[in-house]
């Protein structure tokens, strides 16, 4: 379970700093404020998760990263339409 959690929070992590990026990028002043609680809440969940980790726990934060930095890609380019 502690895996699934350290996948998640840290797909949620890289997710929100994709989304910033791209939304300061962007000039999105509202989405790029919002985006930072996500960053924010992402961080102390792995903060909690992460500093006894397994082997198992941590190809888990390994791989939520590129998960991550995808759907926000993903997301932003559907949300926002082509990015300029």
């Amino acid at each position: 379970m502690n895996a699934l959690l350290l996948f998640g929070s840290t797909l949620a992590l890289v997710f929100f700093l994709g989304l910033q990026s791209l939304n300061v990028n962007g000039g999105r002043y509202l989405a790029a404020f919002i985006t930072s609680f996500g960053i924010g809440a992402a961080n102390l969940a792995l903060f909690k998760l992460a500093p006894d980790a397994s082997g198992l726990e941590i190809a888990a934060y390994l791989s939520g990263g590129p998960v991550g930095i995808v759907a926000s890609m993903w997301v932003h380019r559907r949300v926002f339409g082509q990015h300029q």
